[in-house]
């Protein structure tokens, strides 16, 4: 008997049809991205409209606090890997200072001045990665919101006080660091100078 006899043989094109389908559906979707990525006010002004219909989701309804305090916890944490540089300097020293005590002669590949060399800041989190996770984050938030499984009864001030507590200390660490090791994650009204002024 064979294979197509037995009836397995017609199962692999069911298959094959939904992995094309699954493929093609992802490719439009990167196609629609790729597509948005030059325009940042206008994804950033649909963020921040999605997240004005979930506050209002919340507000209005007057439920699901644990979602929208897990929400801005997540939100946070994408704002602070945004401004954090990839290559952390304190992380650099400890490492530097780690080899010097173990007695090696350390040549480090990095300018050890400020003036030897043109560094431009690179983030942890680029903007495309930080407004992308934002968005998938809101939209998952307000499909939470259609579900009562997410409505925890909880005393909600509490989680605003306690929300507004740790972006404080967490904004003030962060910008500690960046007083200390001498950067700067915006770039919005510098302009580069080359040369001498005229």
């Amino acid at each position: 008997m064979s294979s197509s006899d037995n009836g397995l043989g017609g199962d692999s094109s069911p298959l094959n049809s939904i992995s094309s389908q699954y493929t093609k559906i992802q490719r439009q979707y990167q196609q629609t991205l790729d597509r948005w990525t030059p325009h940042i006010l206008y994804r950033w002004l649909g963020t921040a409209g999605l997240l004005s219909i979930f506050m209002l989701r919340i507000l209005i309804a007057q439920g699901w606090y644990i979602v929208c305090y897990a929400h801005a916890i997540y939100l946070l944490n994408l704002l602070l890997a945004f401004l954090q540089p990839k290559f952390d300097p304190s992380l650099q020293e400890d490492l530097l200072a780690d080899e010097i005590e173990e007695g090696g002669d350390v040549v480090s590949p990095l300018p050890s001045q400020r003036d030897d060399e043109f560094r431009p800041f690179v983030r942890r989190l680029p903007e495309w990665q930080f407004w992308l996770s934002s968005t998938r984050a809101t939209v998952v938030a307000l499909f939470c919101t259609l579900s009562e499984v997410f409505d925890v009864p909880v005393y909600w001030p509490i989680l605003v006080i306690y929300f507004f507590v740790l972006f404080t200390l967490t904004m003030r660490r962060q910008i500690q660091h960046m007083i200390k090791y001498k950067y700067v994650p915006f770039d919005i009204g510098r302009k580069a100078r080359y040369g001498g002024s005229k």
